[in-house]
Parts: C-alpha cells; structure tokens; sequence
C-alpha cells in the first residue's frame, strides 16, 4: 500500500512534487515555508485514511437509527425460541449469549483496533482480529500464558513495564515457564539464547520500550525469532497504531495498554490483544478471557472507542509537541541525559525511522540523582505528578519510586532506570505552557 520512499517523503504517483499534501493541512497554501515546517515539526505522517478508518469501522449501526451506538449495559441476552438457541450454539448466527464471552460494545472497540493495526499490511487485512480485556496487563498475561505453558521458555527485554517485569520475572516462573531478559534484544544474543534455548515459543518486545524509550527492530527480532519456531509479541502501547504497526514488520501478536494513548483521556482501564493468526487468536489467546474473567465493561468499551476515533488527531500534536520538549531538554545543562527517538543525536534513530511514522508523546530524561530528580517533581505545575500516560494531559513520574519500583534496584539499574530518570508523558496543552513549566521548575 505504501511506496519505498521515507516516511516522509512518500511518492507522488501522478508524476508531480514528492512533497506531501498532509490531509490535515490541505486547507493551507503549500510552499517550501510549510514543507519545511511539516517536515522539521511535525514528525508524523498519518497512513492515508487511517483517520477515516479509526472514526468508521467497527461502528454499530443501531436498528433505532442512534448516531452514536448505544451502550448495551446488561450482563445477558434473550433469545426468541429455542432454534435461535440450536444456532448460536452451532455458531451460524451471531448473537450474543453472555457478556463474559462476548458484548456488542467490546466487539466494536476490537473491529475497530484491529483494522488500524492491520493497515497497510499487503496482505491477510481479513485474518486481523482483536480481542479487549480489562487492562493492559490481562492482556499480556492472555497473551503469555496462550504462548507459553509449563516447560516453555520467554526471552524478553532487559526493560519492561514495571508489572510485566514482574509477571515475566516472578509469577511465571512458578508454573514452569523460565525466562531470559536481553539488553535491547540484541541480535547476535537473541540468537544464540535461541539456541541455548530450544523450547523459547516468545519473545517478548517493549518498543519503545517503558520508561527509557529504549527502541528494538521488530523486523530484525522477528526474523530470528521465527528461524527458531518462536513467535514474538509486541507492546504497542507507546506507539499506538497511528505511529507503528508491529504486524507490519513480522510480528505475530501486538499488545496495548488502551488505558493509554488509545482512550487518551484517563476514564479507563483496558487492554487489547491484537493478531494475524486467526487459529492462535481463537484457540490460545482470546479464548482465555471466558476463562480468566479480564473482561472490561460495556461503558468501558464504549468509552474507548468514542477516544479512539481521536487517536489520528491527538497523536499528530502530541508527536510536535513532545519534539519541542525534546528540544528544549537537549538545551538544559542541568539535565544529563534525554532520550526521544525522534532526536537526530538518538543512538536508535536509526531504528525509528525504519519501523515508526512519528516518534510519540513519550520523552524520557535524566537529572543524575533522586534528589534532583524530587526536587524538580515537587516545583512542576501545570505538569501532573502521576502514573499512567497518553492522556491529553501531561503526566510526568519517577520511574525508580513509581512504575518501577517492584522491580529489584540491581534491576532497575540494569534496565538504565537510574534514580534520577523523569518519564514524561507530553499532552496537549499550548507547547509554550508545558515548557515554561519545565523551565520554572527546572530553575528551582
């Protein structure tokens, strides 16, 4: 679906400027003053009608003519007769019988993320599919425990999501399923921990990778994941599917947090698991949601979709916006170390550029000690103290005594979680605003 050319510079194929015309600004006078500015500021270029695709698919259309699908608060369906009953039970009709097992609302929401996740794949759109859960974390237990069961190996990042550390690290391992963690997933390591390890089914990929904004090729991890029989999975929830589409590059699940970027406004909780593999999708990882119980609410489910016909939109300021604070942190000499992956001094730019449209709302930063790093948390403002991310206002933390803290500091150190790293998550607020917060309190 997409030419060879840069992200942003895709190909005209009527023959004319190689410049692109970003619906978003097509109302605009076009001339090498925008180009450039686009091209210098904006650092994300939405796949063409992946707006249109995160308002419209998946949608109800209510038998009562409602523009907005209704909730369909209730716990348990009716049927007519029994010959209704002798259908569902035959699968040749779709009607719902519980909501554990299935729910109008979540199975909007799952249409919906699957088909933005499956854009721009060449083929096998059809074989998408998605299932929601009840957090980030249901999710990617679904997704471990569907992948890998006792006597089998994971191999996965040094730096993970805190919890996912800790269900990787500590609860597998007491059902059988052992691990090995690899800084960045190196690939040369990957290899041969892959054959140390001949009964590894996954590996495990955060990219960018939570708190550090640590980047890993999917393509290349998966290349050598697949010479082995192992699958790889793949935490999307920095990029969203607006900015990476790890199915795209070999990956066989993708994983998020919708609690994040995806609802964008902090009113719930939830996960997704989303596929290729239909056979994998039905028999070892969906299916677990009847039995597990992660199974979010009909409001939740609704609530998401309404924001993530958004997501287009939101991430598109965010990408600016959180290139603007890279900046500006870059300019501080109090700061020791930033991590953007839409910085040219990035040490894996490289990689952003190869496998991403726009580098994110992600930005991470280092004051070189915890006093300094509480110090300038306790004089912030407009910036919110606070876990989580991706909401449409700024959130910043302290990995070490917040997200990261179940995690041993032997292994936080390891991770490059230092004591004085700062994950901010850039919102969207008017950019001056965010700024002069960072820099009065950077003053302090």
């Amino acid at each position: 679906m997409f030419s060879s050319c840069p992200p942003l510079l895709r190909c005209s194929n009527s023959g004319g400027s190689t410049r692109p015309r970003r619906g978003w600004l097509s109302i605009l006078p076009y001339d090498d003053v925008t180009y450039e500015f686009e091209r210098m500021h904006m650092n994300v270029e939405l796949p063409k009608r992946m707006a249109t695709k995160a308002i419209h698919a998946g949608e109800i259309h209510d038998s009562l003519g409602a523009h907005t699908a209704p909730i369909y608060q209730t716990s348990t369906f009716t049927f007519e007769d029994m010959d209704a009953v002798e259908a569902s039970a035959a699968g040749t009709s779709d009607a719902y019988m519980y909501g554990r097992g299935a729910s109008p609302a979540r199975a909007a929401l799952a249409r919906k993320l699957a088909a933005l996740e499956a854009f721009g794949l060449a083929t096998g759109t059809e074989d998408v599919s998605a299932e929601i859960f009840s957090s980030g974390m249901a999710a990617i237990s679904a997704t471990l425990m569907g992948l890998a069961k006792a006597g089998d190996h994971i191999i996965a990042q040094q730096v993970l999501y805190g919890s996912a550390d800790h269900l990787i690290s500590e609860v597998l391992p007491t059902y059988g399923v052992t691990n090995t963690r690899i800084a960045g997933l190196d690939p040369v390591e990957l290899d041969r921990e892959l054959t140390a390890n001949p009964t590894t089914t996954v590996v495990y990929v955060e990219t960018p990778a939570n708190p550090t904004l640590a980047l890993v090729d999917i393509a290349t991890t998966a290349d050598i994941a697949h010479a082995h029989g192992a699958r790889v999975a793949v935490d999307n929830t920095f990029a969203t599917p607006v900015l990476q589409r790890p199915l795209e590059h070999g990956a066989d699940v993708v994983v998020h947090s919708t609690t994040k970027f995806i609802n964008g406004h902090g009113t719930v909780i939830g996960g997704a698991v989303v596929s290729n593999d239909q056979v994998l999708m039905e028999e070892q990882i969906a299916s677990l949601i009847r039995y597990l119980g992660g199974v979010p609410s009909p409001f939740d489910c609704w609530l998401t979709n309404l924001g993530l016909k958004t997501l287009p939109l939101r991430m598109q300021q965010h990408c600016s916006s959180a290139m603007t604070v890279a900046q500006f942190l870059v300019s501080q000499s109090a700061i020791t170390a930033v991590r953007y992956p839409g910085l040219e001094s990035d040490p894996q730019h490289g990689i952003a550029r190869k496998q991403m449209d726009g580098y994110g709302a992600m930005v991470a930063f280092d004051l070189g000690s915890y006093d300094a790093a509480a110090r300038f948390l306790d004089r912030v403002d407009l910036c919110t103290l606070a876990v989580s991310l991706g909401n449409i206002d700024t959130l910043i933390e302290h990995p070490a005594s917040m997200t990261h803290h179940v995690v041993p500091p032997e292994e936080r150190e390891a991770s490059g979680i230092t004591d004085g790293l700062i994950r901010m998550s850039v919102g969207l607020e008017s950019i001056d605003d965010i700024v002069d917060d960072l820099e009065q309190a950077l003053s302090g």
